[in-house]
């Protein structure tokens, strides 16, 4: 059997915070605001396979209510999904991220996202897909104003035709 799940966050920038996507630190004067660390793309794979898994959110799973994820390391949560999805049945069989962002350029860091968020995962590299792109200086992302990302995520529980064996 096969799930997909779909995932979005946004996080708006903030000063005096480092910038971390996928698990990767950014150089850029400016990081995101939010609870955790704010990576936006690792929230956004998380959510992709939590609603993969129908179990809701990161905000279920992870409140910003409880201090015990203040600053929390983003990657450090998705080896937690990835148990969860494990624990149920399910193995990721496929993932894939776009990010929105006007600044910084991302292309130099998009081979190490992929490399982190696979490894927190366990899967092989080549099962997470990461692209960047802008918003041609339209909306908040345009304006630089914050970092949007949306992923899928393709769950397999190795009974599907053509399934089989974890990778």
């Amino acid at each position: 059997m096969l799930r997909i799940g779909h995932g979005f966050d946004v996080h708006a920038f903030a000063e005096g915070r480092r910038l971390v996507l996928g698990g990767v630190c950014v150089p850029f004067e400016r990081g995101l605001a939010g609870h955790s660390d704010a990576d936006v793309v690792a929230h956004a794979l998380m959510d992709a396979v939590l609603g993969a898994l129908r179990a809701g959110d990161i905000g279920k799973l992870f409140p910003d209510t409880d201090p015990r994820y203040e600053g929390a390391d983003s990657l450090g949560l998705m080896r937690e999904v990835a148990a969860l999805a494990r624990e149920c049945g399910w193995r990721v069989a496929d993932a894939d991220v776009t990010i929105a962002a006007q600044a910084p350029k991302l292309a130099p860091y998009r081979d190490e996202m992929r490399a982190r968020m696979a490894a927190a995962l366990g899967v092989p590299v080549d099962s997470v897909g990461v692209k960047a792109t802008t918003t041609e200086r339209l909306g908040f992302v345009g304006r630089e104003e914050g970092i949007a990302a949306w992923a899928v995520c393709l769950l397999d529980d190795g009974r599907s035709v053509g399934g089989g064996e974890a990778r």
